[in-house]
């Protein structure tokens, strides 16, 4: 299940889990739209993959499976 993570890695813009500015890797490293496309080159700088848009999880799911708290 992904985590969810709550705002850009690179500009710290918040991502709560019904945006659709949300861009993640294969390892849930998440960053904004905006950064994936003008500072990194859709790369990410965490693993070097690329990136694809985050799916939203229904609002009735959110209260059973809540975004994780994040770590970084």
């Amino acid at each position: 299940m992904l985590d969810l993570r709550s705002h850009c890695e690179h500009c710290h813009t918040p991502l709560p889990p019904e945006s659709t500015n949300a861009m993640i890797c294969s390892f849930e490293c998440t960053f904004c739209k905006t950064c994936v496309e003008t500072e990194l080159n859709h790369i990410c700088p965490n693993c070097g993959g690329g990136f694809e848009k985050r799916p939203i999880r229904p609002q009735e799911k959110l209260k059973k499976y809540p975004p994780k708290n994040p770590k970084n």
